[in-house]
């Protein structure tokens, strides 16, 4: 796992797009497609408007949720609406790129196999994804793989459902498809993340963070989170 430094948030999300389109650009270049993840919450907006900026082959570049809030369409805890935003609305990604979770259909166990097929026929079975991009809350989670969780225990499926944390339930990528990608890319904005950015680094501590592999690795964090 390297650590990147970075001045401030702003510094880190140019950081972490530069990461984001080089991986980008090798998939392409020894694929033919990019397929990517990217989380929700806010840290990794910045970085969002960032990497449409960058010159990229767009077309053949898919990008995929990590995970998504259990809610209509209209909520505003989602965040499908504000990456439709930034990446397609305003900016070069095609709309049927970008691949949404399926989090308000009546059957959520079979629409998150859905999804994990949708993902498959673009990255391979079993699912190989080129980047995935991670957060880290300060209570140690990921994705939406909460301390505590039976999710984090899933090891037969590569899309799940979690329950409810923060006032509503999540669909995620597992712990196996995280491991599974070729590349992941770690934004840690914040002070109140220092000491979970610690344990991520040095492998330690029982946070859900750390159980995801540390190879192939990169953390880009500010100066509040890496002291």
């Amino acid at each position: 796992m390297r650590l990147i430094r970075a001045a401030d948030a702003t510094a880190a999300a140019a950081i972490a797009a530069d990461e984001v389109a080089s991986a980008c650009r090798r998939a392409v270049g020894e694929r033919g497609i990019a397929v990517i993840a990217v989380s929700g919450g806010e840290t990794p907006w910045r970085m969002l408007e960032q990497l449409r900026t960058r010159d990229l082959p767009w077309p053949r570049i898919h990008v995929a949720q990590v995970d998504e809030r259990v809610a209509p369409a209209d909520d505003a805890r989602r965040n499908l609406a504000r990456l439709e935003r930034i990446l397609v609305t305003e900016g070069p990604l095609a709309r049927g790129q970008l691949l949404a979770m399926p989090v308000e259909a009546a059957d959520l166990g079979a629409a998150a196999a859905v999804y994990q097929r949708q993902l498959e026929a673009l990255a391979g079975r079993p699912l190989q994804l080129d980047l995935v991009q991670l957060g880290l809350g300060a209570d140690g989670h990921t994705a939406s793989l909460v301390p505590g969780d039976p999710v984090l225990d899933v090891t037969d499926r590569d899309v799940a459902l979690s329950g409810e944390y923060q006032g509503l339930a999540r669909m995620t990528l597992t712990l196996p498809a995280l491991a599974r990608a070729r590349r992941r890319l770690w934004l840690v904005t914040g002070a109140g993340k220092r000491g979970r950015l610690q344990e991520l680094v040095a492998g330690t501590g029982d946070a859900a963070a750390v159980r995801v592999p540390r190879a192939d690795s990169v953390v880009v964090a500010d100066a509040a989170a890496a002291g």
